[in-house]
């Protein structure tokens, strides 16, 4: 057997496998396979085979990182799951600050802002700490 067949074939098994990964990696390392086989096709001796496939493989990953860094994405969601959720106020203090139901449980909760109207029910727009903050029930 020739050695391009055994290039080509470790390209169609990396290929393959990439299929099940997902990660690009693998089909790398097949496109450098593919490259080598053709090398070695057309007659180059071995070493040129084995730094062809090198050559490509670094290239590509080097490439891969920098398109990945490039395009990478952070999820929108926040990590409070507790943002938007409604809450009722139990007791509202002098100090501005509240007392509401939530979770079963008694939490201290303070206005978004100044202007923000008092309402017995309100919703939890952040946290502050261990403190809730509160803002009006969307229309």
């Amino acid at each position: 057997m020739t050695m391009y067949y055994v290039w080509w074939i470790a390209a169609a098994i990396l290929v393959g496998v990439e299929m099940m990964t997902g990660t690009f990696y693998l089909l790398v390392l097949a496109v450098a396979a593919t490259v080598a086989g053709c090398l070695a096709f057309f007659g180059a001796a071995f070493w040129v085979q084995v730094a062809g496939a090198a050559i490509v493989a670094v290239a590509g990953t080097f490439f891969l990182n920098a398109w990945k860094k490039k395009n990478a994405t952070t999820p929108k969601l926040s990590a409070n799951l507790d943002v938007g959720q409604r809450v009722r106020v139990n007791e509202w203090r002098d100090d501005g600050s509240a007392r509401v139901s939530y979770r079963g449980s008694q939490w201290d909760a303070v206005l978004e802002s100044e202007v923000t109207p008092r309402r017995e029910q309100m919703v939890i727009v952040g946290t502050r700490g261990s403190q809730l903050v509160l803002g009006p029930l969307p229309q």
